[in-house]
């Protein structure tokens, strides 16, 4: 399996499992999806990058994940609060990845937008792992 791919189902299993996030965003509405949400808030598993690790036996990564964050709202608060409630849910070093050792995750930035319809606020939270194949 594509490390990114195994990484965003594991992310998403970890996400749906917080019930702080939850009382925030259905679990309905975390979902990896195309274009522009249709319901509000949401997070959605967007892009997924891997590199190699560089370790002989090539099965070593760095795998990355953007998350894009939804909400109805004028301002920031409610999409920063999710962003919280997203870190919170991360945090933890017992990961289980389909084929995969997740031997470290961290946020590596997070970016709040308003959104030019003045109804919507968008942020994104970019992910990065260093993960191992298990075979």
């Amino acid at each position: 399996m594509e490390p990114s791919l195994a990484l965003q189902a594991a992310v998403r299993t970890r996400l749906v499992a917080s019930s702080a996030l939850v009382a925030l965003v259905p679990a309905a509405n975390i979902r990896d999806a195309n274009g522009l949400p249709s319901v509000f808030p949401c997070v959605l598993i967007g892009e997924g990058q891997t590199l190699p690790g560089g370790d002989i036996a090539r099965q070593r990564h760095e795998a990355f994940l953007d998350l894009h964050i939804w909400a109805k709202e004028t301002g920031l608060v409610i999409g920063k609060q999710i962003a919280g409630a997203i870190r919170a849910a991360l945090v933890d070093t017992n990961w289980t990845a389909t084929g995969l050792h997740v031997a470290d995750l961290h946020v590596t930035g997070s970016r709040f937008l308003r959104d030019p319809d003045g109804v919507h606020s968008h942020g994104v939270l970019s992910l990065a792992a260093v993960v191992k194949e298990v075979r």
